[in-house]
């Protein structure tokens, strides 16, 4: 089976782990594989790559609504 190893791991990062690691009674390798596991499940359901359905509603886009959506960053 292959390793992995984990360079420069930033310690407050691996004190995060091993706090975790201990709540959940496993060592720090289960836990880390729990992570990853968790991490990388399919996610090929959410990888779609058709566009949404257009919006079938009603909008009204005014001067004001638009203003607004500048100030707070949307572009």
């Amino acid at each position: 089976m292959p390793g992995l190893l984990i360079r420069d791991l930033p310690d407050d990062l691996h004190q995060k782990l091993k706090e975790r690691a201990a709540r959940n009674r496993r060592s720090l390798t289960k836990e880390t594989l729990v992570i990853l596991e968790t991490a990388l499940k399919d996610t090929s359901a959410v990888q779609n790559n058709e566009p949404p359905a257009p919006y079938k509603g009603h909008f009204q886009l005014t001067d004001e609504w638009i203003d607004q959506a500048r100030r707070e960053g949307r572009q």
